[in-house]
């Protein structure tokens, strides 16, 4: 059986118990092992973590593991603390550690989730101002590597406007899923690894 890793931050976290090594919290990762019975999963998304904090632990949070397939959802911590603690990430030290991230998984199938937001409020939306350089480094990185690319903003936008549903619905705060947020990333997820 396949293994597929799940890593990023506190999206992909989601309360997973660090003491059990299967643990996949109550997130997307939970809900696309239901959707990919054919694969075992594992996540090791630790929340508040940047994509300069994976490259510190990715020795042994990923290459240790041997995964078949790895899904890489990080970037959202590296945009938020420029506007919550004015520690901002340049898109080229965001870049910088992702390729570290990359290099070695050369051979390995990737998928790469753009970070996202769902414009909840101006002040959610006015993080756009950042993002848009994180997401067009984790798009350039995928083709580069020859990653799966999945845009998850692009996946909210559509099921907001096709729903009709505010943005809340899928993420309260604009960054963190709800339930129903977690249930249609998983789906976007598992579409694209079936």
């Amino acid at each position: 059986m396949k293994t597929i890793l799940f890593q990023g931050d506190s999206v992909t976290d989601c309360s997973r118990d660090r003491d059990d090594f299967n643990g996949l919290g109550s997130g997307y990762p939970y809900y696309a092992s239901n959707l990919l019975p054919e694969l075992r999963v594992l996540n090791r998304g630790i929340s508040g973590h940047r994509a300069k904090d994976l490259v510190a632990r990715w020795q042994k949070d990923c290459l240790d593991l041997r995964p078949d397939i790895v899904s890489i959802l990080i970037g959202i911590n590296d945009v938020w603390r420029r506007y919550d603690s004015n520690d901002p990430t340049s898109d080229a030290a965001y870049e910088a550690s992702y390729r570290e991230l990359l290099e070695p998984l050369r051979g390995t199938q990737v998928l790469l989730i753009q970070p996202f937001l769902l414009d909840v409020s101006a002040s959610v939306t006015a993080m756009r101002e950042d993002l848009a350089g994180k997401q067009a480094v984790v798009r350039r990185l995928a083709e580069e590597y020859g990653a799966a690319l999945l845009d998850a903003d692009e996946v909210f936008r559509t099921a907001v406007r096709q729903w009709k549903k505010k943005p809340a619905y899928y993420a309260e705060d604009g960054v963190h899923p709800t339930k129903e947020g977690h249930k249609l990333l998983a789906r976007a997820v598992a579409g694209m690894l079936s």
